[in-house]
């Protein structure tokens, strides 16, 4: 196996362990805050439950926040691995 092949690959498990990461987040911003509605909603956030807060826009904070840190650790991943477009 050569040098290049070698940096795909571990190029490649970089990216599926921050996938996997990112997708552990995403599904514990969906489900964790249903989950534990009644528990969440004892605090007050804005003056909301934090729970019907969670849902309503926590949630869709949170997967913002998971796109912007995919890019750019997908970008880093890239420059770290020499697979960028940039010379």
């Amino acid at each position: 196996m050569d040098d290049t092949e070698a940096r795909q690959g571990a190029y490649w498990r970089s990216t599926l362990r921050v996938t996997g990461v990112l997708l552990c987040i995403w599904a514990a911003a969906s489900f964790l805050p249903g989950w534990f509605a009644e528990d969440l909603n004892q605090f007050v956030f804005f003056g909301w439950p934090f729970g019907f807060y969670m849902a309503g826009q926590g949630a869709l904070i949170i997967f913002l926040l998971i796109v912007l840190i995919y890019d750019r650790w997908m970008i880093r991943l890239e420059r770290r691995y020499g697979l960028d477009d940039e010379a």
